[in-house]
């Protein structure tokens, strides 16, 4: 009876190697070969066939010899015992000088499932194009929102003045998803405040029906279209981070759906973590149009009677705002600002004469 471990065979019929099975070679204690593990990826080329699973010793003259059979304990015979799961990676592993670790089957298909894989690469190299955006159009105000709202909506006009007047007052660049709805809304503010616009466009947002990398208007040379959502959020929340104190940065979300309140999470959660704004603050403005986050702000104080977040927590991360001239009023508060600089008339949403 052959055994490797607790793999016993007590059928010399059930023993013979099955056909055309293949299997990677892997080191056995005393040096030799053992094989272990069947070649389960098709995408692990092999230019050279390799043998089946073996028991003990090998095949006289096959080459492992003395080395797999002094190493391993098993029967005299030359019987062969296909092995139905890996060995532990103590009896696959070579203990001798100049040995190295040898993967099993399972770990062997993985790693080669895992380096046909280039999205890692891809990603990092994304995110450096979205950080090389950053600092060639500069740091700003984040806009986040619905992507749906239509353009004769009341808080599409709404957003597009807030827009346009922060930018005149920050002197910044506006930055947003560079699709449609509020993102939309934000962009026009700034281009009629003549300020400059960034964007990270995905290829399709929530309530499109086809998938497009470019703009419809933007210059080519100021957004980028991403593939992934990862890079797409490192770029928002780098142009964000204020790394000087001249900078004025702030991250403004509108009303939204699951793809909003998933970005508006994310950076409260890395403000709270304080990876952003340890230094130097970021101001966050929840704009309440309409009492559209009333309900959303109960629940979080439903989560402070809950224990589930400390109490006065989420205030502090963020600001909740009603209406624009608030949001203002917020911001030139936060820079130390005059509020002089706040030129808007929330009553007719045009520049006072």
């Amino acid at each position: 009876m052959g055994r490797i471990g607790a793999v016993s065979c007590s059928s010399s019929a059930w023993c013979r190697p099955p056909k055309q099975q293949q299997s990677l070679p892997v080191r056995g204690r005393g040096g030799g070969e053992l094989f272990g593990g069947a070649l389960g990826s098709p995408r692990c080329r092999q230019t050279k066939p390799i043998h089946t699973h073996t028991v003990g010793r090998t095949r006289a003259g096959a080459g492992a010899g003395a080395g797999a059979g002094a190493g391993s304990r098993g029967s005299s015979s030359s019987s062969w015992l296909p092995l139905p799961l890996p060995l532990p990676l103590s009896q696959r592993v070579g203990v001798g000088a100049g040995t190295r670790p040898v993967l099993s089957s399972a770990q062997h298909d993985e790693f080669c499932e895992f380096s046909q894989r280039t999205s890692p690469d891809e990603v990092r190299k994304e995110i450096h194009r979205c950080y090389a955006l950053v600092q060639k159009l500069g740091r700003g105000v984040i806009y986040l929102g619905s992507s749906r709202v239509k353009t004769d909506h009341p808080q599409y006009l709404q957003a597009l003045e807030l827009a346009r007047e922060a930018a005149k007052m920050l002197d910044c660049t506006t930055w947003t998803g560079a699709g449609p709805g509020f993102m939309d809304a934000a962009i026009r503010g700034a281009i009629e405040a003549k300020k400059p616009v960034g964007g990270f466009k995905i290829a399709r947002e929530a309530g499109e029906w086809t998938s497009s990398n470019f703009h419809s208007y933007l210059p080519p040379d100021t957004y980028l279209t991403c593939r992934f959502f990862s890079a797409r959020k490192h770029g928002l929340v780098d142009a964000a981070v204020r790394n000087d104190p001249t900078d004025k940065t702030a991250v403004v979300a509108f009303p939204g759906g699951i793809g909003t309140l998933d970005e508006v999470f994310e950076i409260l959660a890395l403000i709270q973590l304080e990876r952003i704004g340890s230094k130097l603050p970021v101001p966050f403005l929840l704009v309440n149009y309409d009492s559209y986050y009333s309900k959303l702000i109960d629940f979080m104080d439903e989560c402070e009677k809950w224990g589930a977040v400390a109490e006065g927590e989420v205030a502090s991360l963020w600001k909740v705002c009603s209406g624009n001239v608030e949001a203002l009023e917020y911001l030139a508060e936060f820079y130390d600002l005059p509020t002089s600089k706040i030129n808007y008339d929330p009553m007719d949403g045009v520049q006072k004469v």
